[in-house]
């Protein structure tokens, strides 16, 4: 049984009728991680994974409008593109506030912050017509935007145990995977035929809907606030769902816990929190591998589309499409690498002894969870490593465009995976901080992918496409044994590292 929950379960006697009824150890077993049903579980899942999605859609609706927008304000590209950085600088540092406001607030007021500051900020951008305006607006989408994907972490962690965590985290990263495919298609359609405002107009439709859908029917999940969901919820944290869906199974004495759980002191964000976590070896492994995919994926999305532009004379349209393969690829991995990470739980449980142990919610400070989680993951550096320097020759040799697209249907692929066992291994390392982990391995990532894509293109114009990309190759190899050593330390690491409070 989780802290968590040992804190919700009364310790004193109850009395009733002048008779004393103690809880014992066989009752306090049975009391569910969470409350939701399975139906509850997958449309709490559903709407979080959708809100991740805004994290990666915001920043690649935007490039097919560089162009026309550097015309319309009468800039040049450069100064466009200084929108797009300022936009990933923020992006690196806006969830250590968001994440820590998740954790320790509540999920449901850092949801409606969130999306209050991307939808204002995307009507600022819809109707600004000077330089600065963009330039300040694109940062607050950014602040608003970054924060989600964190934050559906630490939603799936609140409601799902280890044995199907992988899952929920499978399908969550479908939406965010799909989300660098059709953003710049509908970006390009959207300039196409009617102007790059709507690119704005479109986000504000798609972000107004979903900000009502979280006020509404999104509960609050986090478990220093509602515990394993039969807690009373109060003011911000109570919708709608609350009163027509959730069916809480609570006595007298959980709903006068409920009434003390609504009045909760103000908490100060502290961004600073996120820093802190990177110095457990565990956390610091896993980020630095996942940082490691992330930055050499980067650079072969960045340079897809003016490379494919260059060497195969396509128009804007057909630049967006090209996307669709990496995109197509991560989706479908992401959710078949999530049903085979719960597969790995229920083989490493049997192989301890304890096949149902973890059902429940238990802490896992005995159990080899980075032996489940990494299962396969040398297979999948590898795949990602031989794409990427496929992917540079096919390039320079000019070859037929089907043969770059596969290389990125490969790699959108092997990457994502990567991904979705990353994040789930450290929503499992930090059950009760999945929101603010999930910031620090945002800013390590962010740095990585900056810094890669600032050398990718000088780096191609001292040694050509072949070879830049063939380093980046031998730079996913460093995954490998990144992952061999937490296979084998992991345990140990945790066991000598101080409790969480």
């Amino acid at each position: 049984m989780s802290a968590a929950d040992s804190l919700d379960r009364p310790v004193q006697s109850i009395s009733n009728n002048d008779k004393e009824i103690a809880p014992c150890a066989e009752t306090a077993s049975e009391e569910p991680y969470s409350i939701f049903t399975t139906g509850e579980k997958r449309w709490i899942s559903y709407v979080a994974s959708f809100g991740a999605m805004f994290s990666t859609l915001s920043s690649y609706i935007y490039f097919p409008a560089l162009v026309p927008m550097a015309t319309d304000l009468n800039v040049s590209v450069a100064l466009i593109n200084l929108t797009v950085t300022s936009y990933l600088i923020v992006a690196g540092i806006a969830p250590a506030f968001m994440g820590d406001i998740a954790d320790q607030g509540g999920r449901r007021p850092a949801y409606i912050l969130m999306f209050t500051l991307m939808g204002t900020s995307n009507i600022g951008l819809a109707l600004q017509n000077s330089y600065p305006a963009l330039l300040i607006l694109r940062m607050v989408q950014s602040a608003g935007a970054s924060g989600s994907y964190g934050a559906a972490y630490g939603i799936v962690a609140d409601i799902t145990t280890i044995d199907e965590r992988g899952s929920y985290v499978g399908s969550m990263l479908v939406f965010t995977n799909a989300a660098p495919s059709f953003g710049p298609v509908i970006a390009g359609l959207l300039t196409e035929k009617l102007s790059w405002r709507w690119i704005f107009w479109f986000l504000v439709i798609l972000t107004g809907t979903y900000l009502l859908t979280v006020v509404t029917l999104l509960p609050e999940t986090q478990r220093r606030i509602v515990g394993n969901g039969s807690v009373k919820t109060q003011g911000v944290h109570r919708s709608l769902f609350d009163s027509l869906v959730r069916h809480r199974k609570v006595d007298a004495l959980d709903r006068d816990e409920g009434l003390q759980g609504g009045k909760r002191r103000y908490h100060i964000p502290n961004p600073f929190k996120c820093i802190s976590m990177l110095f457990s070896k565990g956390n610091f492994t896993v980020i630095l591998m996942g940082s490691i995919t992330y930055a050499v994926k980067m650079t072969l999305q960045s340079s897809l589309s003016a490379q494919c532009i260059d060497v195969y004379n396509l128009n804007y349209l057909e630049a967006g499409l090209i996307y669709l393969p990496s995109g197509i690829g991560g989706a479908l991995s992401s959710y078949t690498t999530g049903k085979l990470l719960d597969r790995n739980i229920q083989k490493v449980s049997v192989k301890q002894g304890r096949d149902s142990l973890y059902r429940r919610g238990d802490n896992i400070s005995d159990f080899p969870i980075e032996e489940a989680r990494l299962a396969g993951i040398y297979m999948l550096v590898t795949l990602s490593s031989v794409t990427t320097a496929g992917y540079g020759v096919s390039l320079m040799q000019e070859v037929h465009i089907a043969v770059p697209m596969i290389m990125q249907f490969i790699s959108g692929a092997t990457t994502s995976s990567i991904f979705t066992i990353c994040g789930t291994l450290l929503t499992d390392l930090n059950p009760k901080a999945s929101a603010t982990v999930q910031a620090s391995y945002n800013l390590v990532r962010c740095i990585g992918a900056g810094a890669a894509i600032a050398a990718q293109q000088p780096l191609t114009n001292a040694t050509g496409l072949g070879w830049s990309f063939g380093m980046f190759s031998l730079i996913m190899l460093f995954a490998a044994p990144l992952a061999m050593l937490l296979e084998k330390r992991g345990l140990g690491w945790r066991a000598c590292a101080p409790s969480s409070p």
